[in-house]
């Protein structure tokens, strides 16, 4: 399942659980996710400072299991803390929102692409 806030990826993937709301908001979704059994299949964080501040956020999960994953959890916990002790220091970069869009569902479809075949 993909879990995002960005209207491009929501419109050409199924299976996507859709947030009206901002990246904090659609980590901890994942977050709850996670503590339910799922599991993280892309990283929670963007993969640089600059993308941190994007508005726009997708993160692939995979089925639920038996039991809880610990170090997802602990992923998904450091990332929420990390993505706010950030943004207290910068706010979102709302210029560009439309690019940012676009790298998001790049970065999505790049992940989704080194897993083929691994769970889909």
């Amino acid at each position: 399942m993909i879990i995002t806030n960005n209207p491009l990826v929501a419109e050409k993937y199924e299976n996507v659980l859709w947030t009206d709301g901002s990246v904090e908001k659609t980590l901890i979704i994942v977050r709850d996710f996670i503590h339910q059994g799922y599991e993280l299949v892309s990283h929670p964080l963007a993969a640089s400072l600059r993308m941190l501040f994007s508005p726009y956020r997708s993160i692939i999960i995979n089925n639920k299991k038996e039991k809880l994953n610990f170090e997802h959890a602990q992923i998904i916990e450091d990332s929420i803390i990390k993505y706010k002790k950030h943004m207290d220091l910068r706010k979102t970069d709302e210029k560009t929102r439309d690019d940012y869009k676009k790298i998001d569902l790049l970065l999505l479809e790049a992940a989704l692409s080194e897993e083929k075949g691994k769970w889909y």
